[in-house]
């Protein structure tokens, strides 16, 4: 879950909440107390190959997309409130 801080916590402290960063954990800055942005660590890329990946999922069950879909929005927000609980 993101912390959530203030345009000036992350003007003063900078540095203090790069290193958090750099550790994993995400922000959510505030303006005036509304959410502005969310800082959230950069993801490491690793290359897989398409042969592996394929393979991998090779004996995977078909999934109905659609219904994949509603499952998924029946646990998941997109709203920006949602985060800052």
């Amino acid at each position: 879950m993101a912390r959530v801080i203030s345009q000036r916590d992350l003007r003063n402290d900078n540095a203090a909440i790069m290193r958090e960063i750099e550790d994993g954990n995400g922000f959510i800055v505030t303006r005036h107390g509304h959410p502005v942005a969310e800082l959230t660590p950069l993801r490491r890329h690793r290359f897989v190959s398409k042969a592996s990946v394929l393979a991998g999922f090779s004996h995977a069950p078909d999934i109905d997309r659609k219904q994949f879909q509603k499952d998924i929005d029946a646990v998941a927000s997109q709203d920006i409130d949602s985060r800052l609980q």
